[in-house]
């Protein structure tokens, strides 16, 4: 199961109370945040805002080898981040894809850009297009 998971290392500001964040996997991806629950949602932010940079420029992402912290991108930027990269490796075009699900290919554009928010039912259903499945998990908050 892929989870787009990466590990984080929280290092203290100089200012009290504040964490700046890096990926040693996504050195792109580095942010701060005024105390740990603000910086573990702006590792999130980032983290999905890289991933998906990454994917629109047509590049891998990278393989989850670091240890540590373990962030992932919020549930619907993951989402999002699986239908993209399902569809690249998939190796068929937009018009087949909208073929697949019932819809009209421009609806199929706006599912696969980065840059444009989507219900989740439609991701579901892009996804199982394409032989997967969005599975959902859950874990503690920190």
């Amino acid at each position: 199961m892929k989870t787009y998971t990466y590990a984080a290392e929280f290092e203290p500001t100089e200012e009290p109370g504040g964490f700046v964040v890096t990926f040693a996997d996504v050195p792109e991806a580095i942010t701060q945040g005024e105390d740990l629950h603000d910086a573990r949602n702006m590792a999130a932010d980032a983290l999905g805002i890289i991933l998906l940079t990454y994917l629109e420029m047509g590049k891998p992402l990278p393989e989850p080898r670091a240890t540590g912290t373990m962030v992932a991108p919020y549930p619907q930027v993951a989402a999002k981040i699986a239908v993209i990269e399902t569809f690249q490796r998939a190796g068929i075009s937009q018009s087949e894809l909208a073929r697949r699900i019932g819809k009209d290919e421009k609806e199929v554009r706006r599912a696969l850009d980065p840059n444009v928010r989507t219900k989740l039912p439609l991701l579901e259903t892009v996804l199982a297009a394409m032989g997967q499945r969005l599975v959902i998990g859950l874990e503690a908050a920190e």
